[in-house]
């Protein structure tokens, strides 16, 4: 005996309804008074977050618009499809702070300022190019600088509140911190009115230990010398109060951000696949943003 059961929408669906809504809230119709006004730029804006979103080129972004009525329903699109050189041009006028806009409006709708106690931070590299290893060594094409994002989640509901990028080889990840708290600090638990209290506590692995580092980070201190003794009494508080948070469960939390890493990498490609270095990090940013629409 068979029961009739009504289709779930589909996630690429939703994912285009979401993109196109913080589009048109955060972007101007158009760009420029005498553009051809073929579409809208809150459209195109749509587009390349789905290219993003479903790790495709920009050709195989048009030929999948052209074979998804019901997306193109939601982005307003049933008479016609963009062109990829369309959808690339849109994506080169997006600039970093337009893609902030967007995050900062999806996670105020989802309620998240004033709830997180715990946020994580840690970086990933993107590769510059899709080519392998083995590839790059025979074509003597062998790149030395990797696309450094840096993110920090909220550990309840493992958001990316705020991201950082920069060029260059792997090394310690202190830089980040500073921008990262003060990207991230609105969506930690306070206490008070207009003289807040923090309560919410940064957790990051020893990469991240230097200035930045505040009273009540479960930030684990670099130990140095052959000894690797910690002789200064705030380092040796600070390397305390880890051990303890270790013990107690609160900083195996940090692992969240290690997941988020992983499923950005794997959900949403792990290279870049911009030419010039601008558009490079504006990449790893649109990564994290579709991450967000995704959950």
């Amino acid at each position: 005996m068979s029961t009739n059961r009504e289709l779930r929408e589909s996630r690429y669906v939703r994912v285009g309804r979401i993109a196109y809504r913080l589009a048109q809230q955060t972007q101007p119709r158009y760009t420029h008074p005498k553009s051809p006004h073929r579409f809208t730029f809150p459209q195109l804006v749509a587009c390349v977050l789905m290219t993003y979103y479903l790790d495709l080129s920009y050709r195989e972004m048009e030929e999948w618009l052209l074979a998804s009525s019901e997306v193109r329903q939601v982005l307003e699109l049933e008479n016609v499809v963009p062109d990829h050189s369309t959808i690339s041009r849109a994506f080169k006028k997006l600039k970093k702070s337009d893609y902030e806009k967007m995050g900062s409006l999806l996670l105020k709708e989802a309620g998240l300022e004033g709830s997180e106690e715990y946020i994580a931070s840690d970086s990933t590299g993107f590769s510059p190019t899709g080519a392998s290893a083995y590839y790059q060594t025979r074509s003597g094409r062998t790149y030395h600088y990797w696309i450094r994002a840096a993110f920090a989640v909220g550990c309840h509901s493992q958001f990316i509140l705020s991201c950082t990028t920069r060029l260059g080889p792997f090394g310690i990840d202190a830089p980040f911190l500073s921008g990262l708290r003060r990207q991230a600090c609105k969506y930690g638990v306070h206490e008070g009115g207009n003289n807040r209290v923090k309560k919410w506590v940064m957790l990051a692995d020893a990469g991240f230990d230097g200035r930045g580092v505040r009273e009540g980070d479960l930030i684990p201190p670099i130990r140095r010398g052959r000894s690797g003794k910690i002789v200064d009494p705030v380092r040796k508080a600070q390397s305390d109060l880890v051990a303890q948070a270790r013990l107690d469960g609160l900083y195996g939390q940090r692992w969240k951000i290690e997941t988020v890493n992983s499923v950005v990498k794997r959900l949403f490609g792990s290279s870049i696949r911009s030419r010039k270095r601008s558009l490079q990090r504006r990449e790893a940013v649109a990564k994290a943003l579709v991450y967000n629409i995704h959950l």
